[in-house]
């Protein structure tokens, strides 16, 4: 009799390789910052850093300890911290307010994006003196300055996620007859958020990033002041100790970005998800 004839071996589907960048490391944006600190810390234990020119970890924390204890550091803090804050409201809402007026009619486009684009291209910080002329050397002259840094990311991102909503989505609107205002809110709002989280994001940055060197003009308290003294009496640590509070401010502001961005968000499917 002949054999019977074997079934041929099950061929085993072959696994799909994930293309995902792959689960969230736990504190990851942390890591970095630990890592420069690391090897900070083990340089200046190894004698590889001069320690007039880049004072070691603990030196710093010494020293803003005493700045702490000594008053000077707090007021300097909230000093900063009340500056960033009005600049950034006020930036937050012209950017808001003249990206919905632009992306949402061709009149306020026509009046509003050519001005904000040659604003753009005009630096910044360059306006300070003519701002000083304008509005004395007092706090106002620095609020505007902060809040024109972080009103035009806001603006150019906001904007660019309203003219970048597919068309379609405007003629479906039609056709179930939406009003003007659920159409803003139903379709336009969730469409543009993406893009507004990207420039508040920018503009939270910017607001620190113009504070450092507005806060050395003509200032008498914050912490660009106290680094700005501190360069006078050759005090590398209280600058490090500046940098390191408006680093820490930043990532702290930008986290929080992030974390509403995500809640916000929630409903989207993305690679950082």
């Amino acid at each position: 009799m002949p054999a019977p004839a074997q079934a041929p071996p099950a061929i085993r589907p072959a696994r799909r390789r994930s293309l995902a960048p792959g689960k969230r490391l736990p504190a990851s944006r942390l890591i970095g910052p630990a890592l420069v600190l690391a090897v900070w810390a083990a340089a200046s234990a190894a004698g590889r850093l001069d320690p007039t020119a880049i004072p070691a970890p603990w030196t710093v924390l010494r020293t803003t300890g005493d700045l702490w204890t000594g008053g000077t550091l707090p007021t300097d803090v909230l000093t900063s911290l009340e500056r960033a804050g009005y600049g950034f409201a006020l930036g937050l809402s012209a950017g808001v307010v003249l990206a919905l007026t632009a992306g949402l009619s061709r009149v306020g486009e026509a009046l509003i994006d050519g001005t904000v684009q040659l604003n753009r291209a005009i630096p910044t910080l360059g306006l300070i003196p003519l701002f000083i002329l304008w509005l004395g050397i007092g706090e106002t002259f620095k609020v505007a300055i902060i809040a024109i840094v972080v009103y035009i990311p806001i603006y150019l991102n906001l904007h660019a996620a309203l003219s970048g909503i597919d068309h379609r989505y405007v003629e479906l609107a039609e056709v179930q007859g939406l009003s003007r205002i659920r159409f803003i809110r139903q379709i336009v709002i969730p469409g543009a958020l993406p893009g507004f989280f990207v420039g508040l994001r920018l503009g939270v940055t910017g607001s620190w990033l113009s504070l450092v060197v507005l806060e050395q003009i003509n200032a008498t308290s914050g912490l660009g002041y106290m680094m700005f003294q501190a360069q006078n009496y050759g005090r590398t640590d209280i600058i490090l100790v500046g940098l390191l509070i408006y680093g820490v401010f930043g990532l702290l502001s930008d986290s929080a970005v992030r974390l509403v961005e995500r809640r916000v968000l929630s409903w989207r499917r993305t690679l950082s998800s």
